[in-house]
């Protein structure tokens, strides 16, 4: 199947501000406040981010997350935690140790007071642990999302060996990403010797693929 040629929708709210700390987003018929930081890559809100919630959002017939568990793996501001909360999945939402104080208070004021399952924020370094901290014995995930995870930086092989982990017979990953450098399409590559991969969308304004394994 063609992968869908799709256009990230404008669906936050622009606010006149001179701090680089507040987007306004709206999915799933919710407002959804994030708190960004320039202090660190996974403290904003990138464009894989928005495409994956936009298309959980527009697809959940085909990727029904309601009482799922689901795991997002570099969660950054917690945006697609958040969506996945709101659509009714379980969630644990795992980044760094610099990057879990702005995802849990994204995620606390964006999810509390509802009746949605109450979402887990936890320390993941990719490839670091894994055994320790998720035992296989314990932990089995439905979804692994993960967005804009795949850029210049030199923790792709611990990011392939964290997906491989995560994903078991049954597990769906999801993952978004803005394709830039060569190194992401050798991610990709990788990928798709592993897995089963499907390209489920483009975003060709924004560089972005979507990707199903």
């Amino acid at each position: 199947d063609s992968p869908v040629i799709l256009k990230i929708l404008q669906n936050w709210v622009p606010r006149v501000s001179h701090y680089f700390d507040k987007e306004h987003y709206t999915y799933v018929g919710h407002q959804i406040v994030i708190q960004e930081s320039i202090e660190h890559f996974g403290a904003v809100v990138w464009p894989g981010a928005l495409a994956l919630s936009q298309y959980l959002e527009s697809n959940q017939e085909q990727f029904n997350l309601k009482d799922k568990k689901v795991l997002e793996i570099g969660a950054g501001t917690g945006l697609v935690s958040i969506v996945a909360c709101i659509l009714g999945a379980y969630v644990t939402a795992t980044d760094l140790p610099e990057v879990l104080e702005n995802l849990s208070y994204n995620i606390s004021r964006n999810t509390q007071n509802t009746n949605m399952h109450k979402p887990e924020v936890r320390k993941l370094v990719w490839g670091e642990g894994l055994n320790e901290d998720f035992p296989l014995s314990t932990y089995h995930y439905d979804f692994i999302l993960a967005t804009d995870v795949v850029y210049h930086h030199t923790a792709l092989d611990p990011l392939l060996a964290t997906m491989v982990y995560f994903c078991k017979p049954g597990t769906v990953l999801l993952w978004a990403n803005k394709f830039r450098f060569s190194t992401d399409y050798e991610f990709l590559e990788k990928l798709g010797n592993i897995f089963n991969t499907t390209i489920l969308a483009e975003f060709p304004e924004s560089n972005v693929k979507l990707l199903k394994a």
